[in-house]
């Protein structure tokens, strides 16, 4: 009788090591027989050669083959029958390739001679955020936050915002919208849900979202008041307090609309928030462009990813032409925002916002929707980017006694000597805040000190852990600027 094995691959996300490590239990129940006119392939074989046929297989996202990645998991092969089972797990349900892979993992299996059946199932297993400890409760289950900005009023930024939102969860993902213009909200026209009221869970004081077609919504106009009339520190309270005290569950992203302007509101945001990216909302006039370009340079200084331009209402088609009334949008060429994505001025885009059907969801095999399909497919694959190059930017090489650096965005990598870092450190327990004394002595840090934990804190910096129980965060900024070491250590020797 033939032999049944399985076979786990699992990732482990552990900081001290400067790549994520794979580890493979093996629980091998029964043994290899052979069998007449039959030859036997030995478990180490059958494995092996799986999983070099799944290692042909690319992400395109992390540029690694999908066994390193950790995306193959219980690997089961029934030997005598020639079967091979295996699931793929991928980190988003709203993967725009998973069909691919689940193609390609067919094929290149069912390409070893000894194979006769295979079995994928396909999973997804949504990263949760890397510094999910730092958040207020409400936001620590969401994997990414997206903010759709325009910095300018009347440019269609909600309707960018709301069609985005229904776009990913059209491609499987579980989605939130907040509307935070607190002045002028937008979410109650634009969609219908049954409930137009938020309540309240009275045991947990939490504030539990009303749903439409599967999104969850939150918006202040669904707080039975209608518009604010209020002062902006009051404002930031109101967003803070719906924003991090509401019941989102498990989200894959939660789209912020944000409000227009770059003042304390929009501030509040971004620093309450772990955004993840931003897409910039925009119309070709220079008007427009003025505006925007404040938001861009906002969230170039918090570190926050611009990954789309959106250029709404760009041209019409009219006598079977195509016309283009203005100028092409600047932000692109200016800021060196890659994906510019460009919506035309169409009168059912526009009346859909008054409908409260989003038009992806009431036409979603038109014009506009594939435009819309196109944007949540860079959404997906940037912001799957992003949290890769955050979680391994910072890391600390045990064997060569270094913390290794390669900034987000960055293909420059360098090396830093731990306690350099820790010298460095700017906070008010090492730099006296009035004098800008250094309270902290070079003597104070011994030169073998090592970090214990290493995790990012958003986009702009990382968190050390040391022996001593200090918490240090170290910028991005700040660690670019530290002394480098030239001459790398030698390896430690295992004892």
């Amino acid at each position: 009788m033939g032999g049944c094995y399985s076979v786990y691959l699992i990732q482990e996300r552990f900081f001290k090591c400067p790549r994520p490590a794979l580890s493979i239990l093996r629980s091998i129940r029964g043994r290899a027989a052979s069998v007449e006119g039959t030859s036997s392939v030995s478990i180490d074989g059958a494995e092996k050669d799986v999983l070099s046929a799944l290692s042909q297989i690319i992400d395109p996202d992390f540029g690694t083959d999908i066994v390193s990645c950790g995306f193959v998991k219980d690997l089961h092969v029934e030997e005598f029958l020639g079967e091979v089972s295996f699931r793929l797990e991928l980190t988003t349900p709203a993967c725009p390739i998973k069909d691919m892979f689940e193609q390609r993992a067919n094929e290149v299996v069912a390409m070893l001679p000894w194979v006769k059946k295979v079995n994928v199932k396909m999973s997804a297993q949504p990263a949760k955020p890397v510094f999910a400890g730092q958040l207020p409760k409400g936001l620590q289950t969401i994997s990414n936050i997206i903010a759709v900005s325009s910095c300018k009023g009347g440019v269609g930024k909600s309707t960018i915002a709301v069609n985005l939102a229904y776009t990913l969860a059209g491609m499987g993902a579980k989605v939130g919208i907040f509307d935070a213009d607190v002045y002028g909200p937008s979410l109650p026209t634009m969609v219908s849900p049954e409930n137009q009221l938020l309540e309240m869970n009275p045991e947990t004081r939490t504030i539990i979202p009303t749903e439409y077609l599967g999104v969850k919504l939150i918006s202040f106009g669904f707080a039975g008041q209608g518009r604010a009339i209020m002062r902006g520190p009051m404002v930031s309270g109101v967003i803070d307090q719906l924003l991090t005290t509401t019941e989102w569950g498990e989200l894959d992203y939660l789209v912020i609309d944000m409000p227009p302007g770059t003042g304390d509101i929009q501030l509040t945001l971004c620093q309450v928030v772990p955004l993840t990216a931003a897409v910039i909302v925009t119309t070709p006039q220079k008007l427009a462009f003025i505006d925007v370009a404040k938001g861009v340079r906002m969230f170039s200084k918090l570190k926050v990813p611009c990954v789309a331009v959106v250029e709404n209402m760009c041209h019409f088609d009219a006598d079977g032409k195509r016309y283009y009334p203005f100028d092409s949008v600047q932000v692109v060429q200016q800021f060196g925002i890659p994906h510019l994505f460009d919506l035309p001025i169409r009168p059912n885009l526009s009346a859909s916002g008054d409908s409260g059907m989003p038009e992806v969801v009431a036409d979603p095999q038109g014009e506009v929707a594939k435009t819309f399909q196109d944007l949540g497919v860079c959404v997906v694959q940037q912001c799957a980017k992003i949290r890769q190059q955050v979680s391994t930017a910072v890391t600390y090489d045990k064997s060569i006694r270094a913390i290794r650096v390669k900034v987000p965005a960055s293909d420059e990598e360098f090396l830093l000597h731990p306690a350099t870092v820790r010298r460095n450190d700017r906070s008010a327990q090492s730099v006296d805040e009035w004098t800008g004394e250094q309270k902290l002595q070079y003597s104070d840090i011994p030169e073998d000190i090592e970090p214990e934990e290493i995790w990012p804190m958003g986009n702009y910096a990382v968190s050390i852990t040391w022996p001593d129980g200090f918490s240090q965060i170290a910028p991005y900024d700040q660690l670019e600027s530290i002394e480098r070491l030239v001459d790398l250590p030698q390896p430690a020797v295992a004892v």
